[in-house]
């Protein structure tokens, strides 16, 4: 046996089990990790009113606390405004429930010529086994619902306590970023902070712009129908469309839906139709437009880079794939060397230029006249 063998089978054996235990400490710690890039994100898009109130002679501690307790009591008081609109409909709803049992039931009479009754449908329904197995599942699910709840606001927690440290110490990581690099890269990582910054900010501008344009068309049609808490319905469908990737639009436009359901059931269809349309309008004209102009990116790439990141990282890389790819791409682009483009008719979509043709062919082919096409 070579005296190289032993060591060598020693060396693998020690590669292959960091790469196993980097792997388990990945699969631990990604959680961790994708807080931590939600919050570094978030950082980025409060740095521009952190920077403005801190230039202004403000510790920059106190203006990321003030940014925070401003986006936290404008949540709190959209969440209680709907929560206190969504529990009169719900009571209004439950009231006015066998009224429409009743309409449904005489509908369905005339329409198929039966002869149902409510007391029918409801003894059918109480004594039915996927209501009795739903109850005994909710029961028993109380225990994990709770469990979600408190991971989730433990997450949110997390989330905000890294952004808080990252927007409050911004400088402060900067430098000591910058201490480990070269003069000459520690003007590249400053550059690329720079256009993060940007990027994630005009992000968000288009989201917000798109969020304005929503509740707008919403409210329109919520006034034309009659449904109440027109103004409040269409806050909700502009903010939670735009701002939850993934299932937004369907949690936006369920609210609506529901509350015209109290007016009339008729209206919910109407509303619903309208969702659909409105969001096809929003994918296919709306949000490439705005995306491409505020992020600068091809609404192709916008819309290939949101597939990859719903691919990796699920909701949360749906939501900063945008901002990402626009950064990577702004920044490669300092760096990308570009020539000037040969005038060939090809490149403005032209047909190709034919070789040996006569003028006068060309100019009758052109007119669409019959002509010879060249030797």
């Amino acid at each position: 046996m070579p005296g190289w063998l032993p060591r060598a089978m020693v060396l693998a054996l020690a590669l292959y089990a960091c790469f196993q235990l980097g792997s388990w400490a990945f699969d631990q710690l990604i959680g961790l990790l994708t807080n931590v890039l939600i919050a570094f994100f978030l950082a980025l898009a409060i740095e521009p009113a952190v920077g403005r109130m801190s230039a202004r002679g403000m510790r920059r501690g106190l203006a990321t606390f003030l940014v925070f307790i401003g986006l936290m009591i404008f949540s709190a008081g959209f969440v209680v405004l709907l929560g206190s609109m969504l529990a009169g409909q719900i009571v209004d709803m439950v009231d006015d429930f066998p009224k429409y049992i009743d309409s449904v039931i005489n509908w369905v009479n005339q329409t198929f010529h039966t002869e149902l009754s409510r007391v029918q449908v409801q003894d059918s329904l109480l004594h039915s086994d996927w209501l009795q197995k739903y109850v005994q599942n909710s029961a028993s699910g109380v225990l994990d619902i709770s469990t979600t709840v408190l991971g989730g606001l433990f997450r949110l927690l997390t989330i905000f306590l890294f952004s808080f440290y990252f927007a409050a110490d911004g400088p402060r990581l900067r430098r000591a970023l910058c201490s480990v690099l070269p003069p000459a890269r520690q003007t590249e990582v400053l550059r690329a902070w720079e256009i993060a910054v940007d990027k994630t900010g005009g992000y968000l501008y288009s989201r917000g712009l798109m969020a304005l344009i929503s509740g707008a068309a919403h409210y329109i049609l919520l006034v034309v129908l009659g449904v109440p808490y027109a103004p409040a319905l269409a806050v909700w469908v502009g903010l939670v469309s735009q701002f939850i990737p993934t299932i937004g639009t369907y949690l936006a436009g369920a609210l609506p839906m529901l509350i015209a359901f109290t007016v009339d059931p008729w209206y919910a269809l109407w509303v619903l139709g309208f969702v659909v349309v409105y969001q096809q309008f929003e994918n296919y004209v709306l949000q490439p437009k705005l995306t491409a102009r505020t992020v600068d990116i091809h609404p192709a790439v916008a819309f290939g880079s949101v597939i990859a990141g719903t691919a990796l990282l699920g909701a949360v890389g749906a939501l900063i794939a945008i901002p990402a790819v626009a950064t990577l791409q702004a920044f490669l682009a300092a760096y990308v060397k570009r020539y000037d483009v040969t005038d060939d008719p090809r490149v403005h979509g032209g047909p190709r230029p034919r070789r040996g043709e006569p003028v006068l062919s060309r100019i009758r082919r052109a007119l669409g006249g019959p002509g010879r096409t060249g030797p």
